[in-house]
């Protein structure tokens, strides 16, 4: 697959972007509002008979939160158009398949940091046959950075959404760590700011992050 942004100066990207956001099935609005969503519906459940709350009596690590939001999103939007939209459902498919096209189909990343996205090493690699393995990293991103538990204020002030982000990603983007053993694949700050693009609220407009 060609990256849409091949041949384009880096100055460029945010124009592509923009272009491929346009022609995608979901708007920014639903998008964030979805998000949004989620996330305030996540700390109004109750938890078992006795009525825990996240947030009240229980207080997640970052990789839960994650976890959470990265499931209910892509069940929010099966629920929204069962015909349109489902979850992944085997190794090779992204986070939220699109059924009309899969190329619209969403592979989505959490992080509690302030602003940069994460991915596994895996996200670097070819399989050993040098075709990508179980999913093409190549696509649609959503990515949302959340706040973590803070301790000193738990109880008093919940933690909030910091960004959500939509855009294409190549397999190239991906920067793996340089240690043998290391786990973990990065963005470049060019890619983050001009391929990953942000939603924001009160009439959803979509900006480069600064």
């Amino acid at each position: 697959m060609t990256s849409p942004y091949a041949g384009l100066a880096t100055e460029d990207w945010a124009v592509k972007t923009r272009e491929l956001i346009e022609i995608h099935p979901l708007s920014p609005n639903e998008i964030y509002e979805v998000v949004i969503q989620v996330w305030r519906e996540i700390f109004e459940s109750n938890l078992t008979s006795k009525n825990y709350k996240i947030g009240v009596d229980l207080f997640p690590r970052p990789q839960i939160m994650g976890y959470f939001l990265h499931e209910l999103i892509p069940l929010e939007l099966a629920r929204r158009y069962p015909e349109i939209w489902r979850r992944e459902e085997n190794a090779t498919e992204k986070d939220l398949v699109c059924l009309l096209d899969d190329c619209f189909s969403i592979e989505i990343k959490t992080s509690s940091s302030n602003r940069n996205t994460y991915g596994n090493r895996s996200s670097t690699q070819l399989s050993t046959t040098g075709i990508e393995g179980k999913k093409n990293k190549s696509g649609y991103y959503l990515v949302v950075n959340f706040q973590k538990f803070n301790q000193k204020i738990q109880g008093s002030q919940l933690p909030q959404i910091n960004l959500v982000r939509f855009g294409w990603l190549d397999r190239e983007d991906w920067q793996g760590q340089v240690a043998a053993t290391g786990q973990q694949a990065k963005l470049s700050p060019a890619v983050e700011r001009y391929k990953l693009l942000q939603f924001t609220k009160f009439r959803i407009k979509i900006t480069v992050l600064l």
